[in-house]
């Protein structure tokens, strides 16, 4: 099962009843956390959620709205002895701007790790899960991020038992483990069936459609993607600053296939009702939602 909270869905500025754009990601005991703009550790606590799991912080791109949050943060963490390092991971340049940003945070009882991006797509790992990123089309170097965590097969009691499997291997088997014992080796294939449907999660901010974006949310469990405006006349503006209409979203959701759900998040300050858009949006993706902040879901495996 993973865990999802929406902790901010604004863009560009906090309003009085929108934090800015960050989302919560936990998964047995542990969290990633997208994004951290200005607020982000009151919009949590507002959500109910702690920031002591958080292992890795991935920023999509280093505009004010996705990053500024970042050195409160890290007070509020060390504040809380935290003393587990943590992992950063962003954009070429994402270094330089966390070391500012620290300026006002030097002293922290923990160690902070920054890596970059610096190709098209790039594999990491979180637990048992799977993170590709991603580029996107916005005006600075932007990444979206996809977490995948994988599914084996269905354990074969009967055919464990025919093969004299000794039962404590049994579970560790199902682990995908190779096990050794008296000269004899066992390994998963021989008691699981073939993988089943994992769970996947895609998320993108601040981009203009693109067809990497639609590949990669194939299949998705929960597709979070902005909708930066939800009037079509706002196009013009859209193509100006590289974001995306509500309708664009849906279009991206609707061709990707396999996708179950749609949220969008990062609004525009000059939108105070998304939902007033919704319909349109469910006009192309009938599973389209626009969550406020503090939405949560939890993804589980199909039966």
């Amino acid at each position: 099962m993973i865990d999802v909270c929406l902790l901010g869905t604004g863009g560009t500025q906090p309003l009085v009843n929108r934090w800015l754009t960050s989302l919560m990601v936990r998964y047995k005991g542990h969290a990633v956390l997208i994004d951290c703009g200005e607020g982000t550790q009151i919009a949590a606590q507002e959500a109910g959620q702690t920031l002591k799991p958080v292992d890795k912080i991935l920023i999509t791109h280093l505009h004010a709205d996705h990053i500024s949050g970042l050195p409160g943060l890290l007070l509020t963490m060390g504040n809380m002895g935290r003393t587990e390092p943590l992992s950063i991971i962003g954009p070429v340049g994402t270094e330089r701007t966390v070391n500012a940003l620290r300026s006002i945070a030097p002293n922290l009882p923990f160690e902070v790790y920054v890596s970059e991006l610096d190709s098209q797509e790039e594999l990491m790992y979180f637990l048992d899960c799977d993170i590709t990123a991603f580029a996107v089309n916005h005006g600075i170097p932007c990444y979206g991020y996809s977490i995948t965590l994988p599914r084996c097969g269905k354990f074969d009691a009967a055919k464990a038992k025919e093969l004299n499997i000794p039962l404590p291997f049994w579970s560790r088997l199902q682990k995908g483990e190779i096990i050794e014992h008296e000269g004899t080796t066992y390994t998963p294939d021989m008691v699981l069936g073939p993988p089943r449907k994992g769970l996947k999660l895609t998320y993108c901010t601040d981009s203009r459609p693109t067809d990497t974006i639609q590949r990669m949310a194939a299949d998705a469990d929960l597709f979070i993607c902005e909708g930066m405006y939800g009037e079509d006349e706002m196009l013009p503006k859209a193509l100006e600053n590289r974001h995306m209409l509500f309708t664009e979203a849906a279009q991206l959701a609707a061709k990707a296939g396999g996708v179950k759900e749609l949220w969008l998040t990062h609004y525009s300050p000059s939108l105070p009702n998304p939902k007033a858009f919704r319909d349109k949006a469910r006009a192309i993706f009938p599973k389209t939602e626009t969550p406020r902040d503090g939405w949560n879901k939890s993804l589980t495996f199909e039966e």
